[in-house]
C-alpha cells in the first residue's frame, strides 16, 4: 500500500468523525440564517357571510392569508372577484403573477383580486410574492384542496366569481397581459377598468 493511501486510510475515520450529527467531533454545522424577507402582501378582508349563490359554485373552503385574515371560497363575495392560483415552483406563474398584480392595483373598489398559494408551502409564497413585488391578498392551499375538488390538474389558473359567489368564468391558461385580463373581467364580469 502507498503512503499516499496508508495517509487517507488513517485519516479517513478522523473525518468522518468530524460530519456527525450527534453532536461529537464538533463538526455540526448551523444551518444557514433565513433570507430576511418581509411578508409584502396585504391582509384578507372580511367578507359576508352568506353563503354563494347562483350557478357553478367553488368549494366551501377557507384558507388563511399571508397577511392575515382568511380566504372564503363557497361563500358570496360582496363584489366581482378574480381568484388566481400559483405556485412559487411553476413556471407560467411566475410570468402571469405579475399581471394579475397590475389588475390589483387598477381594480380600487370595483373589483377583488385575491391570489391562492396552490399545492406549495407558505414560506416558499412569501418569497415568491416579495420577490415579485406581489402585494394583493394571498392565500393559501399547501395541499391543493381547492384544485383537487375542482378537478384542476397543473397551475396556473383564475376564476372569476360573480358578487354573489357563483363562477363566472374559469380562465385554463396563463394570461399574458393586463389587457387580455381586464377583457376577461369586462366579458365575464360586467367590470371595465
Amino acid at each position: 500500500m502507498s503512503a499516499r493511501v496508508r495517509a487517507a486510510v488513517t485519516l479517513l475515520p478522523l473525518v468522518l468523525a468530524g460530519c456527525g450529527s450527534d453532536g461529537e467531533g464538533g463538526g455540526t454545522a448551523a444551518a444557514p440564517p433565513e433570507p430576511d424577507v418581509q411578508n409584502t402582501t396585504v391582509a384578507c378582508t372580511e367578507q359576508p357571510a352568506a353563503p354563494a349563490s347562483g350557478g357553478e359554485l367553488l368549494a366551501d373552503l377557507t384558507f388563511d392569508c399571508l397577511g392575515g385574515g382568511e380566504l372564503a371560497l363557497g361563500r358570496a363575495q360582496g363584489v366581482p372577484t378574480v381568484v388566481n392560483l400559483w405556485a412559487s415552483w411553476c413556471g407560467p406563474c411566475r410570468e402571469e403573477l405579475p399581471v394579475v398584480q397590475e389588475l390589483a392595483d387598477a381594480a380600487g373598489e370595483r373589483l377583488r383580486v385575491v391570489g391562492l398559494v396552490s399545492q406549495d408551502v407558505a414560506d416558499n409564497g412569501i418569497f415568491f410574492a416579495s420577490d415579485a413585488g406581489v402585494t394583493m391578498p394571498t392565500a393559501v392551499d399547501e395541499e391543493g384542496e381547492l384544485a383537487i375538488e375542482q378537478g384542476l390538474r397543473g397551475l396556473p389558473y383564475t376564476y372569476l366569481l360573480r358578487a354573489d359567489g357563483s363562477v363566472a368564468h374559469l380562465q385554463l391558461r396563463p394570461v399574458t397581459s393586463l389587457e387580455e385580463l381586464e377583457g376577461l373581467v369586462a366579458t365575464h364580469l360586467g367590470v371595465t377598468l
